[in-house]
């Protein structure tokens, strides 16, 4: 197979070098009898809510060289559309979950003009940082709920570590979500290991059960009033990452998955051929069967787990290619395309002016430019994206992420 699935993970490290050194760069065997027989919610509630999430990754990250706030959710009214907010990312290290960035999380005073209620952050203060910015915002929308996304591309090398004592590893992040310090800033936690049984930045070796035996022990030390979610791989490729961990016996355990439904190609395979890195279907010259949004929920779905704990993933961002001469995907390249963040990759806010649509291929966009050749999703394809799953009956949709948008939050309107 070719390069692995690339996840939206992995941008911490490759903007912790450009914006801040601050930045850094996510489960076990051994969960108990009691926790592996755990339930999680009441399969009656998830079913009831099909549909109605909308959960949307905030980076810690994005304050820096983006200067993406806590505000700009309220302000591009995304606030007002979403249901959740996964923060992104805590870190996994020496078998626990541990803080990402503590300045961007806890520490870095807001102005007046960065602050959510146009308060700004004071010296004596006991928090400020992200979270005393979601505290206000939550304020603002009480029904607005955040989760505690942890792992990631980068520091899902953690988890390997952590799946040697589940219950030890549930107890640490449980103290640190609900550390007082920060109380009523989270709802939850999200779990987002890339990949168990799999290999992403690192390769895991814990074994098939391990995801399964830490979604157990987390669902036990959260109980059933908190939200324990996962974002998974998308691989449905016979053999491929979705069969290297037992999704299905974990998925009574949490509230919802994940599935990261972009991604699946990218200017990783420098030569090409372009291909769409979300397309919602199979279409003619695909170059891998089984990387798209329809197999990997078909997958999931053949597997017995509920539609209803099934979200469909967007991407708010493009992937492309330079050097391309062809118009339609499957052209050869020289390489990635510029990004103002990272070589091939580029936020729809962006692309929407710089590189339009040209065409549309397994129910998702591309657009030819001079040399360059990008993959998108537009309100209109997110539209068709919204169709299947409503008829899939799915849980929701989720995206990554809120600073990809426009400032008037084009994409989460087309969600909505």
């Amino acid at each position: 197979m070719h390069t692995p699935l690339r996840p939206r993970a992995r941008f911490r490290a490759l903007l912790s070098a450009s914006c801040c050194a601050a930045l850094g760069a996510g489960l076990l065997a051994g969960a108990g009898t009691a926790t592996a027989t755990e339930p999680g919610p009441a399969e009656s509630t998830a079913t009831g809510a099909a549909g109605s999430k909308v959960v949307g990754y905030f980076t810690d990250w994005g304050i820096y060289g983006r200067q993406y706030f806590v505000k700009n959710i309220e302000t591009s009214g995304s606030a007002d559309k979403l249901t959740h907010i996964n923060y992104a990312f805590g870190n996994v290290t020496d078998g626990k979950c541990a803080l990402g960035d503590a300045w961007a999380d806890t520490d870095k005073p807001f102005t007046a003009e960065e602050s959510v209620d146009g308060v700004a952050d004071t010296a004596d203060q006991p928090l400020s940082g992200n979270f005393n910015q979601l505290i206000k915002l939550k304020k603002l929308h009480p029904d607005l709920k955040v989760i505690w996304s942890f792992g990631g591309w980068s520091w899902s090398g953690g988890f390997g570590e952590a799946a040697k004592d589940p219950a030890a590893f549930a107890q640490s992040c449980y103290d640190l979500v609900e550390n007082s310090k920060w109380a009523n800033v989270f709802d939850g936690i999200d779990i987002d290991w890339e990949y168990p049984g799999a290999c992403g930045l690192t390769c895991d070796t814990s074994g098939r059960e391990a995801f399964r035996d830490v979604m157990a022990a987390l669902r036990a030390k959260f109980g059933k009033r908190q939200l324990v979610t996962a974002a998974i791989t998308a691989d449905a490729t016979p053999g491929g990452k979705i069969d290297a961990a037992d999704y299905a016996g974990a998925a009574r355990y949490v509230d919802w998955y994940n599935p990261m439904t972009y991604d699946y190609f990218g200017a990783w395979a420098a030569t090409g051929p372009t291909a769409p890195h979300s397309p919602l279907t199979s279409y003619p010259g695909i170059p891998e069967e089984g990387y798209n949004t329809a197999a990997t929920i078909a997958k999931l779905r053949s597997l017995g787990i509920p539609p209803s704990k099934l979200l469909l993933g967007i991407g708010f961002y493009g992937r492309g290619w330079t050097g391309v001469t062809q118009a339609s995907p499957g052209g050869t390249a020289t390489g990635p395309a510029a990004g103002t963040y990272e070589a091939g990759f580029e936020d729809y806010k962006v692309l929407r002016t710089t590189c339009p649509p040209t065409g549309t291929v397994g129910g998702t966009a591309y657009a030819k430019c001079g040399s360059d050749w990008w993959s998108y999703d537009t309100p209109k394809t997110i539209k068709g994206k919204m169709k299947y799953k409503d008829a899939q009956r799915l849980g929701g949709t989720f995206f990554w992420e809120l600073s990809g948008d426009t400032a008037d939050g084009e994409l989460i309107d087309a969600i909505n």
